[in-house]
C-alpha cells in the first residue's frame, strides 16, 4: 500500500522555513558546509565500500528527488528569514527518509544545521513542523531519529520534544570513516494528538 507524500510542500513557522532542496542551491549549500566542515564532520554519513565516493550535490539532489517522487521521502532544506535579506537564507537541511507505508506509516527524520544558528530553538521547530505534516497530512504514525551517543546538540533536540528513547543500536550506521552506535528515539502520532509543533512552542511560552 502506497500514500501521497504531499510533495512538493513548503512549511513555515515565524521566521523558520522549510522547503524542498533545489538544484540552484548547490552555492549556497556548500557555503554553508564549507563554513561548517569541522562542526559537521563527526556526524558525516560515509560509504563502507573501500574507494567508494559519496554522490555530488547533484547527484544528492537527483536522488533526493526520485525518492519524494516515489513518496519515500521528503527533502527539505532548513532556511531562515533575516532583517534585510529578500529571501529565507539556507542554514541547513533536514530530510524524511525510509518512508514505509501500508501497516507500518513509519519514517525516519535526520537533519544538520549550522553551528552558528544551533541551540536557538530553529531545529526543534523544523523537526516538529515536519513530523506534524507526516502525521497530519500524510496521515504517518510513527517518526523514529537515530543519532550517536556522542552528539550532545542533537540529543537535546529530541528531549526538547519528548521523543522516546528506544534503546540503543550497536553499528547502526557509518558515520566518519567507521561503524557506530546510534540511540533510536521514537514519536507516534497518539503521543501528540494537539501536534508536536504546538506542544513544541508551548514549552516555550510562544
Amino acid at each position: 500500500m502506497w500514500g501521497d507524500a504531499g510533495w512538493p510542500v513548503t512549511l513555515e513557522c515565524g521566521d523558520i522555513v522549510l522547503r524542498p532542496i533545489r538544484y540552484r542551491d548547490k552555492k549556497a549549500w556548500r557555503e554553508v558546509r564549507r563554513r561548517n566542515a569541522e562542526w559537521l564532520a563527526p556526524w558525516e554519513a560515509t560509504s563502507p565500500v573501500p574507494g567508494a565516493q559519496l554522490p555530488t550535490f547533484a547527484g544528492m539532489v537527483r536522488a533526493l528527488n526520485d525518492q519524494a517522487r516515489a513518496s519515500t521521502a521528503l527533502p527539505f532544506v532548513i532556511a531562515e528569514r533575516f532583517p534585510g535579506s529578500a529571501a529565507p537564507q539556507l542554514i541547513g537541511q533536514l530530510t524524511v527518509s525510509s518512508i514505509v507505508w501500508g501497516s507500518a506509516m513509519s519514517a525516519t527524520l535526520g537533519y544538520w544545521v549550522e553551528q552558528e544558528r544551533a541551540g536557538r530553538g530553529i531545529t526543534p521547530t523544523a523537526v516538529a513542523m515536519a513530523t506534524d505534516h507526516c502525521f497530519g497530512r500524510l496521515g504517518l504514525h510513527r517518526m523514529e531519529i537515530n543519532i550517536r551517543p556522542e552528539n550532545a546538540p542533537s540529543l537535546r533536540v529530541v528531549e526538547k520534544l519528548g521523543f522516546r528513547d528506544e534503546g540503543l543500536r550497536p553499528r547502526y550506521l557509518h558515520i566518519d570513516g567507521q561503524w557506530t552506535d546510534h540511540r533510536s528515539f521514537a514519536l507516534t502520532a497518539e503521543e501528540v494528538p494537539e501536534g508536536l509543533l504546538s506542544r513544541w512552542l508551548r514549552s516555550r511560552g510562544d
